[in-house]
């Protein structure tokens, strides 16, 4: 029989703004009741585009579990549903009788957590008597997003609270996956902030500044690495590498290398001992056989006059003395990539340096970028000797110069470079 409708108390106004866009096709109300004789009955109602509401019928959880498709939208919860434990039982209200409108609370509440387990997403409506509106307020704590008395029903209001719970669930889901986001964020950033290098420079007269961006969006940390400390007997040790790919286990694979590369340098090691031990770590720590990885050295004398140089296919850093224009360093005598073959060999070059000078270690993804919107051509070795010239011109050093060179690159580029970027910058004098 119908439940009689004189009345119903007003549900909550829906949030402030445009509403959320419902389904074309009209909105579906599972109710999941347990009297099967005088089973609740709805008049017709409709949506806000006059769309008629579907209503579906579930005796217990095990139905509601069956009948729960994805075109359900809202939930009524009778809660005099006696709690059975579980919704796989197969039991409800045509096994057990009906139960008291006033029955356990803690029953009640146990079967709407279920209902609200088996249905994370969607929106709940708790039914019940008016005589326990304590109940009722307790259900909304739990979870449900609002409650009608059952005696209490019409179609306009129940049609209202419908659509008001539904909003109200998708905004609670929207701000607890921006919470969670956002959370996600904050522990990723601390965590690539915490894995990005201090330089250990102490007591050198050098200056460094350093310029780092991922390709991948959003995260801070990408395949490029770079590291610059300064050993016991005064030499200034610097280096800079790229692995292949741009994923989350590259940088993990470029995190590893660089913390290899600052023990092994402060254990001693220099040249070709330390970079056939890299190549050791590298082999034992990829997740595949065809990932290898570019790499520059470099050792500057204690006195600050010379530096040793090793590439292992990486692209030759660009220095600068006093009077002279910028220039790469010549890239003969490199070795391969670490990974590529078991037994390769990197032999340092010795470079003179002087007094005063500029030495800039880089990764590829500074010199790949294009010079136009559309353009096939890469900007390259000597495109970036042009750029970094040009802002020496203009009187720029250190922190300013590799901000002006990575934005240069950037605007040819005609927007973001997709290729991680890692720019490192010694000066003296």
């Amino acid at each position: 029989m119908s439940v009689p409708v004189p009345r119903q108390r007003e549900a909550p106004a829906a949030p402030a703004g445009p509403p959320v866009p419902l389904p074309d096709g009209g909105l579906t109300l599972l109710v999941i009741e347990d009297d099967p004789v005088c089973s609740v009955t709805f008049p017709e109602m409709l949506d806000t585009d006059g769309n008629r509401v579907r209503v579906r019928t579930a005796r217990n959880l095990t139905e509601a579990a069956r009948l729960l498709t994805d075109d359900v939208h809202c939930i009524l919860l009778d809660l005099a549903l006696p709690h059975h434990g579980g919704a796989g039982n197969g039991t409800g209200g045509a096994a057990s009788g009906a139960p008291e409108a006033g029955g356990g609370s803690a029953d009640a509440l146990g079967t709407l957590r279920q209902v609200l387990r088996l249905a994370p997403s969607h929106a709940v409506l708790a039914l019940t008597s008016e005589g326990d509106a304590e109940r009722a307020a307790e259900a909304v704590r739990v979870g449900a997003q609002d409650y009608l008395f059952r005696d209490e029903l019409n179609g306009r209001v129940l049609s209202r609270a419908i659509r008001y719970a539904i909003e109200r669930k998708r905004a609670d889901l929207a701000q607890r996956q921006l919470t969670e986001s956002r959370l996600r964020a904050q522990e990723n950033a601390r965590l690539e902030r915490g894995l990005l290098p201090t330089p250990l420079l102490g007591g050198s007269d050098l200056r460094f500044a350093a310029r780092y961006r991922p390709g991948r969006s959003r995260a801070l940390l990408g395949g490029d690495f770079y590291d610059t400390v300064r050993t016991p007997d005064g030499t200034v040790h610097a280096m800079i590498g790229d692995v292949c790919g741009h994923g989350p286990d590259e940088a993990a694979l470029g995190v590893e290398l660089r913390i290899a590369w600052r023990a092994l340098t402060f254990a001693g090691l220099c040249g070709d001992q330390l970079l056939s031990t890299l190549q050791q770590v590298l082999e034992h720590e990829r997740a595949d056989d065809e990932i290898f990885a570019t790499l520059c050295t470099v050792d500057i004398s204690p006195d600050g006059r010379r530096a040793g140089v090793c590439l292992a296919g990486h692209p030759s850093p660009l220095v600068v003395r006093a009077g002279l224009p910028p220039r790469v360093l010549p890239y003969e005598a490199s070795g391969p990539a670490l990974g590529l073959l078991p037994h390769a060999r990197w032999p340092r070059r010795q470079v003179e340096l002087g007094g005063a000078w500029s030495l800039m270690m880089y990764t590829d993804g500074l010199i790949e970028g294009r010079v136009g919107a559309g353009s096939r051509q890469r900007l390259g070795q000597e495109g970036m000797v042009e750029i970094v010239a040009r802002q020496l011109a203009a009187g720029l050093t250190g922190e300013e110069l590799l901000d002006a060179t990575v934005t240069e690159v950037r605007a040819l580029n005609g927007g973001e470079l997709t290729d991680d970027l890692a720019v490192l910058l010694l000066d003296r004098g």
